[in-house]
């Protein structure tokens, strides 16, 4: 009876402690979901798929950083007008870089979305709009708590056009007084646009438990949703 009772304690005691592990890790708090951001699911891995180019059928393309790419894919894949958004690697010097080699800030590279899109729908303003909406232009290399050149903010141009477009837009916020402190984004030409790994691709719509998903990305997805209700595409 005495041994009966000993086992019934002890198992007892295991199914308690099992359960409050359970319970704690997924009680993540936003601040330990955000330092989570570098560290997607571990999935075996996978080549880079092909860089996305535009159709002859009067497609455009147009290359944002606003920070982590998962956040920035999830925003431009909601609009109307917009016919793929690839998470990517662009600005820096080396060829064909990993995600590794972009973390640790010696490529140069910035994360970026390389979006695909119809001018006839949604026009190039439109995006910058939304680019400057949905992310701080005033911090350099940082975008919440995610830290490093990779983050910066920037604006790959692929044209003359969307370079005066671009340039433009940026000295109306400045004077405006639309930003408390001044805008630090990145004009540059577009070169080279390498495609993140693909467990990086479509990460919010196929990761929406992960941590980061759920704290920092949906909320972020819930506002911007609320401003741009107009050009959302319909479900």
């Amino acid at each position: 009876m005495q041994k009966t009772l000993i086992a019934f304690i002890l198992l007892a005691a295991f199914v308690f402690g099992a359960l409050f592990l359970y319970r704690g890790s997924n009680n993540m708090t936003p601040s330990t979901a955000s330092n989570s951001a570098k560290s997607p699911p571990s999935k075996t891995p996978e080549s880079a798929p092909p860089a996305v180019s535009p159709d002859t059928q009067g497609l455009a393309t147009a290359t944002f950083g606003t920070g982590c790419f998962w956040c920035t894919e999830a925003i431009f894949q909601q609009l109307k007008g917009v016919q793929s958004v690839t998470s990517g690697y662009s600005g820096g010097k080396v060829k064909n870089p990993t995600y590794k080699q972009v973390c640790s800030g010696d490529t140069g590279h910035a994360e970026v979305v390389q979006v695909v899109y119809d001018p006839k729908v949604i026009s190039f303003v439109d995006l910058l709009e939304v680019f400057w909406k949905t992310h701080d232009p005033t911090t350099p290399n940082r975008q919440g708590n995610d830290e490093g050149t990779q983050y910066r903010s920037a604006i790959f141009f692929h044209d003359a056009e969307q370079k005066k477009l671009a340039e433009e837009y940026k000295q109306k916020l400045d004077k405006s007084g639309a930003f408390n402190r001044p805008i630090v984004t990145e004009i540059t030409a577009y070169g080279e646009f390498y495609p993140a790994e693909k467990h990086h691709q479509n990460f919010f719509n196929e990761n929406s438990e992960h941590g980061y998903c759920q704290y920092v990305i949906q909320p972020k997805l819930d506002k911007f949703k609320k401003v741009f209700k107009d050009k959302l595409k319909k479900n």
